[in-house]
């Protein structure tokens, strides 16, 4: 199997082979830390998380690099509107955007570049860019001259008049050409500034991006990524001023952009009013449901977010945990009578005359759980297509389940059934953690063994008590033939 990525450049599925294997250099445009973390944060980082962590189960070694704009017109406008600094602003969203992405339990990246920390570089940047005839001076700042890049336009493939109608820039008058971006912004009264050849001023938002991703990777790398709204302008101004500035081409090899979140089937956005932080989101689900919801689409559709949307998350979240838990329970209690010493594997029913059992081996079994793993890579070697990756470690639990039904296992052949679903799911990030051991086991355990007394002395009252005492805490109880299994109900 060989991995192939979908390349925004090229507009076609190509094989990954990196530029220094096992190397691999991945820059993913970071957060502007002036609000909560929201939905679209959760999609772009959750989807390039899983990127990063597949690409090192594959063997590569990752250095991922994700930039925080800690400096920008929003952070300004609500420091100036709280009273307080810029950096106030910046570090208590900052901090907030890490809770929250260690809840969905993504990865830290290699490092966490700020802006204001390479001021100077960006400076000399700027001034590389001016000496090179790529940018030119006006009374408000310095703007990169597109009309001097022959290539502008190749990443986001819009005509010119696509880029004029969906350029985030203010037209000015006297710019050469409405396209021109602003590369440094001279000082207005009530922002931060730093001293430049040009006067105090700022730099601009895509300089940043370019100076501190050639800083960690080097002048060329292999993946940059972010969300399809970044694609144009910012993507594209990027690749004409690095490209400008260094002469090498091109500076990234493949270009990965997520889809859309839509609440409710409409554009997430604050003036809609459907708006909602990570924070909100979790108040009603588990991390790890809204991480699987997010990961049951691929990255580059649009996703679609509603309450029944997540409410099938959680469902399906809850028949992995359940697996776990019910082979944990398998392993804890082992049916009786046990197969003869030596002998581990599975014993299957069905033999030849009534009452005969096979014996499957660990190794029986390891063979019988390949081609699920082999679709679980044969779907995220597909550019990283999580949703039949999902669909992957739901069919290997229906399989261990209709073994399951089919006879009984011993230790060895349930823990490879368990491990085999739980590393797929650690691939993609999921932690599938065995509800029952949130609880206090001995609290729960010693109610259930006083029930098991009290049904053994036919004391049904007493024994209907603690069922009824532990469903009010959260605790369902089934009797069975092995004896009282219970779980934590979702």
């Amino acid at each position: 199997m060989t991995l192939k990525v979908h390349n925004t450049l090229t507009r076609d599925k190509e094989e990954f082979i990196p530029r220094d294997p096992p190397k691999v250099g991945m820059y993913v445009c970071g957060i502007t830390p002036y609000d909560e973390t929201h939905l679209g944060h959760g999609r772009a980082y959750v989807t390039f998380d899983v990127i990063r962590r597949y690409l090192e189960y594959s063997g590569y070694e990752v250095n991922y690099v994700q930039n925080i704009t800690d400096v920008d017109d929003k952070i300004i406008a609500k420091s100036n509107a709280n009273r307080v600094t810029s950096n106030a602003i910046a570090e208590k969203y900052t901090q907030s955007y890490f809770e929250v992405m260690d809840k969905l339990n993504v990865k830290r990246a290699s490092v966490y570049p700020k802006a204001t920390e390479h001021i100077d570089e960006m400076v000399s940047w700027i001034v590389g860019l001016l000496d090179r005839g790529y940018a030119y001076v006006l009374e408000d700042g310095v703007y990169f001259e597109v009309d001097k890049f022959a290539d502008y336009g190749k990443l986001s493939g819009k005509r010119k008049e696509e880029q004029e109608a969906g350029a985030r820039i203010e037209v000015k008058g006297a710019k050469k050409n409405p396209l021109d971006f602003a590369l440094w912004k001279k000082a207005k009264a009530g922002e931060p500034s730093w001293p430049s050849p040009w006067g105090e001023g700022r730099p601009g938002w895509h300089i940043e991006c370019s100076v501190m991703s050639t800083k960690y990777l080097g002048e060329q790398f292999d993946i940059h990524g972010g969300g399809l709204d970044l694609e144009f302008p910012h993507h594209e101004n990027e690749t004409a001023q690095t490209e400008a500035f260094t002469g090498k081409v091109p500076w990234v090899k493949y270009w990965i952009h997520n889809g859309f979140v839509n609440v409710n089937k409409q554009k997430l956005s604050k003036s809609l009013g459907n708006f909602f932080t990570l924070k909100d989101v979790f108040e009603k689900f588990d991390p790890m449901v809204v991480r699987l919801f997010l990961l049951s689409t691929h990255y580059r559709s649009p996703i679609n977010y509603s309450d029944v949307e997540l409410a099938a998350a959680r469902e399906a979240y809850g028949r992995i945990v359940k697996f776990v838990e019910d082979i944990d329970f398998l392993i804890t209690h082992p049916p009786a009578p046990s197969l003869p010493a030596g002998r581990q594997g599975l014993k299957k029913r069905g033999g030849e005359e009534e009452g005969e059992v096979n014996v499957i081996e660990r190794e029986d079994i390891d063979e019988e759980l390949a081609p699920y793993r082999d679709k679980f890579m044969a779907a995220m070697d597909d550019d990283f297509n999580t949703a039949g990756a999902v669909a992957a470690i739901f069919d290997m639990i229906k399989f261990c389940r209709k073994t399951l039904d089919d006879g009984e296992a011993e230790k060895e052949c349930l823990k490879l059934m368990k491990e085999s679903v739980v590393g797929l799911c650690e691939v993609l990030g999921l932690k599938i953690e065995n509800r029952k051991l949130k609880i206090e086991n001995r609290r729960v355990e010693g109610l259930i063994v006083e029930r098991e007394a009290a049904r053994k002395n036919k004391d049904f009252k007493r024994s209907d008590e603690i069922r009824e005492q532990l469903a009010e805490q959260g605790i369902e109880i089934e009797d069975t033939r092995y004896g009282t299994k219970w779980k934590a109900q979702a």
